[in-house]
C-alpha cells in the first residue's frame, strides 16, 4: 500500500523524468472515422503520448512497479487535417482492493473537446511556467487528475496537491483558443471537473470517497458487513453533495465509475440497507433508477 502520509510538494507541475514513475497507462488511438489517416503519424503520436505519460516522474513519492497506477487513455479522432487533430478522450483509472485480486474503478470520464497539433517528429515537452502545447496540457492535466483520485482513495484529501497542480494548468490555459478549459462553455469540461474537486462544498464528498475505498472496499476481506455498512453510511453525503450542486460532474463521474460496483455491493446487503441504497442512488441519478432496482431483486 502506498504511504498514507503525504507531504505538500512545493512544485508539482512538470517534474523531470526519472525513476519511480507513477503511471502504467495504456494509451490507445482510434482513427477509424478518418479516411486516409496517416498511419505513421498516428503511430508516432501514440508512442509520444505513451512515453510522455509513463516515462516521466510526476511526484516526489516513491512507487514500486506494483504500485504504479493502472489507467487507460482512449483517443477517438473524428477529424485529422494535416497536423490538426480533433476528437474525444475517455480516461479510466483503477486501483487494487486490499488483500484481493479485485480492481475498483476510481475515475471514468469522457472529454468531448480534444483538439491539438502534432507533427510526426515532434517531441512532447512539459514546462512549469507556460503551456507548451494543448496536447501536453491535456495529458498533464489528466495525469494529475488520475494521481489525485488515487491519492484521495488512500488518504483523506490526499489528492489535494495534485488537484491543485491540475488547477494551475487550467488557469494557464484560460488565454488559449482551445476549448475545454473555460468556465461556462460546458458543464462537463476540464474546468468544471477541477472546479468541483477544489471546491470547499465538495470536501465532504472527497472524504466519502476516501472512506468508500480505504474504510469500505479495503476492509471487505476482514468484515464484509462492517465494510458495507461504512459505505452505506456515506451515501447520504453523496446525495448531499448532489443536492448542493445538482448534476455536479464529480458526483455523476463517481456513479459512472461505481454503478455496477454499488449494485454488487448492496445486492447481498440487509433489506434495510438495500432499500436505503436504492432510495438514495435513485434520488441522485433518476435515469439509473431501473438499474438500482436490481438490488432489491437479489
Amino acid at each position: 500500500m502506498k504511504k498514507l502520509i503525504l507531504t505538500l510538494i512545493t512544485s508539482l507541475a512538470f517534474l523531470s523524468s526519472g525513476h519511480a514513475q507513477e503511471l502504467n497507462c495504456n494509451v490507445q488511438i482510434n482513427a477509424d472515422m478518418v479516411q486516409g489517416a496517416n498511419a505513421d503519424l498516428i503511430n508516432s503520436l501514440q508512442t509520444a503520448m505513451t512515453e510522455f505519460v509513463n516515462n516521466r516522474r510526476w511526484t516526489e513519492m516513491a512507487y514500486t512497479a506494483q504500485e504504479r497506477i493502472e489507467c487507460t487513455m482512449n483517443f477517438i479522432f473524428k477529424s485529422i487535417d494535416g497536423e490538426n487533430f480533433n476528437g474525444e478522450l475517455t480516461i479510466q483509472a483503477r486501483r487494487p482492493v486490499y488483500n484481493s485480486s479485485y480492481y475498483t474503478t476510481l475515475f471514468n470520464f469522457r472529454d468531448n473537446n480534444i483538439s491539438f497539433q502534432f507533427g510526426q517528429f515532434d517531441q512532447l515537452e512539459a514546462n512549469q511556467s507556460f503551456i507548451a502545447s494543448n496536447l501536453t496540457a491535456i495529458l498533464t492535466y489528466y495525469v494529475y487528475i488520475i494521481i489525485g483520485y488515487d491519492m484521495d482513495s488512500f488518504a483523506r484529501l490526499g489528492g489535494t496537491p495534485y488537484f491543485q497542480a491540475a488547477e494551475n494548468i487550467v488557469n494557464m490555459a484560460q488565454s488559449s483558443d482551445y476549448s475545454g478549459w473555460k468556465a461556462f462553455e460546458d458543464s462537463r469540461n476540464r474546468y468544471a471537473l477541477i472546479s468541483n474537486l477544489t471546491d470547499e462544498a465538495f470536501k465532504k464528498y472527497r472524504n466519502f470517497f476516501y472512506e468508500y475505498h480505504r474504510l469500505g472496499l479495503d476492509e471487505f476481506s476482514i468484515n464484509i458487513g462492517n465494510a458495507r455498512a461504512r459505505i452505506a453510511a456515506g451515501l447520504p453525503l453523496l446525495r448531499e453533495a448532489n443536492r448542493a450542486r445538482p448534476s455536479a460532474i464529480v458526483v455523476s463521474s463517481f456513479l459512472d465509475a461505481k454503478n455496477d460496483e454499488l449494485i454488487n455491493i448492496f445486492s447481498s446487503a440487509t433489506e434495510q440497507e438495500k432499500k436505503d441504497a436504492v432510495e438514495i442512488l435513485s434520488d441522485i441519478s433518476p435515469t439509473n433508477s431501473a438499474r438500482y432496482e436490481a438490488i432489491l431483486k437479489n
